[in-house]
C-alpha cells in the first residue's frame, strides 16, 4: 500500500485531525505579562484576555486589539500660561500614564497621548491662572498634585489611571527675568537700608538706657552721701544739745582747720596766706580739745 492509497482511503480522517489542529491553535491565546488583549466576535466586543492562557472559539473570536499595560510617558511638554498679575509663563509638564481598561480605551478614545496631552495643557492653564507668579514658583509641588487629580478624573472614562503628572520648570522671557532681577536687587537694597536703621536706632536705645543707668546711679550716690550727711547733722545736733554750744563751736573750728589743710596741699603753693580768724580757729579747737581732756 503506496502512500496515494493511504491518503486517498483515509482522506476524511485527516481532514477532520487537521481540522482539530487549526482549531486547537486558533482557539488557544497566550497572553503577555505585560499586554491584554480585546477579542472580538462579529465586529463587537467579545472580551479581554488576560495574562496567561486564554480561550476563544476558533473562526468566530478575533482579537483585534493588543494593549500594552506597562506605564509610558508623554513627551515632555511647554504650555503657555498667564497668573493672575499678568505673568506670561512657560510651564514644563511630565506625564506617565498606564492603561488599565482597555475596552474603554480602544472604543473610546482615538490618540490616547494627544487627548491627555491637551487635557494636561489645560488644567494647567487653569491651575497656574488662579496664582501669582511667587506662588507658583514656591507652590509647585501644590499646582502638580492638583494637576494630577484634575487629570485622573477626566481620563478615568477612558480607562487609563494617570500614575505621575510633575511639573518640570516655570520659565519666564527674557524682559519678566529682567523686571524681576530689578525688583530682587530693590528688595535687597530695602532690607539692608531697614537693617541699617534698625542697628542705629538699637544703638541710640542703648546708649539711652546707659545715660539713664548712670544718672540713676549718680542719683543713688547723692541719695546716700544726703542720707550721711542728713546721719552726721543728726549726730552734731544731739551732741549740741548734751553739751551745749561749745560743741557747735569745736565743729566749726575742727572745719576751718580741714579748709585750711586741704588750701595748703595744693600743687605749686609756696606760700600760704592765713587769716587771722583762722589762727583764733586753731586757737579755739585746741582750748577745746583741753577742755575736753
Amino acid at each position: 500500500m503506496d502512500i496515494e492509497q493511504f491518503i486517498g482511503g483515509n482522506a476524511v480522517f485527516i481532514a477532520v485531525a487537521v481540522f482539530i489542529i487549526v482549531c486547537i491553535f486558533l482557539g488557544v491565546r497566550i497572553v503577555p505579562q505585560s499586554e491584554k488583549h480585546v477579542v472580538e466576535r462579529f465586529g463587537r466586543l467579545r472580551a479581554v484576555l488576560g495574562p496567561g492562557i486564554n480561550f476563544v472559539v476558533p473562526f468566530l473570536d478575533k482579537v483585534a486589539h493588543k494593549i500594552s499595560i506597562l506605564e509610558r510617558q508623554l513627551p515632555t511638554a511647554l504650555q503657555d500660561a498667564i497668573t493672575t498679575d499678568n505673568v506670561l509663563v512657560k510651564v514644563e509638564t511630565s506625564v506617565f500614564y498606564r492603561i488599565i481598561e482597555p475596552e474603554k480605551t480602544v472604543y473610546r478614545i482615538r490618540d490616547v497621548d494627544a487627548a491627555i496631552a491637551t487635557t494636561v495643557a489645560g488644567i494647567v492653564r487653569s491651575e497656574i491662572g488662579k496664582m501669582e507668579l511667587d506662588q507658583v514658583q514656591s507652590n509647585r509641588a501644590e499646582v502638580a498634585t492638583n494637576v494630577r487629580e484634575q487629570v485622573r478624573l477626566l481620563v478615568d472614562d477612558w480607562g487609563i489611571e494617570v500614575t505621575r503628572a510633575e511639573i518640570l520648570d516655570v520659565n519666564l522671557d527674557e524682559a519678566t527675568r529682567t523686571a524681576m532681577l530689578q525688583q530682587l536687587n530693590a528688595e535687597r537694597a530695602r532690607r539692608a537700608q531697614v537693617t541699617e536703621a534698625e542697628g542705629k536706632k538699637r544703638a541710640v536705645e542703648l546708649n539711652a538706657d546707659a545715660e539713664l543707668y548712670a544718672a540713676e546711679q549718680e542719683a543713688k550716690a547723692r541719695r546716700v552721701l544726703a542720707d550721711a550727711e542728713a546721719y552726721a547733722t543728726g549726730v552734731i545736733a544731739v551732741a549740741i544739745k548734751e553739751s551745749g554750744i561749745e560743741a557747735a563751736q569745736y565743729q566749726v573750728a575742727l572745719k576751718q582747720v580741714e579748709a585750711l589743710t586741704a588750701v595748703g596741699q595744693g600743687a605749686g603753693k609756696q606760700m600760704i596766706i592765713v587769716p587771722a580768724q583762722a589762727l583764733d580757729a586753731f586757737g579755739d579747737a585746741f582750748k577745746m580739745l583741753k577742755g575736753r581732756a
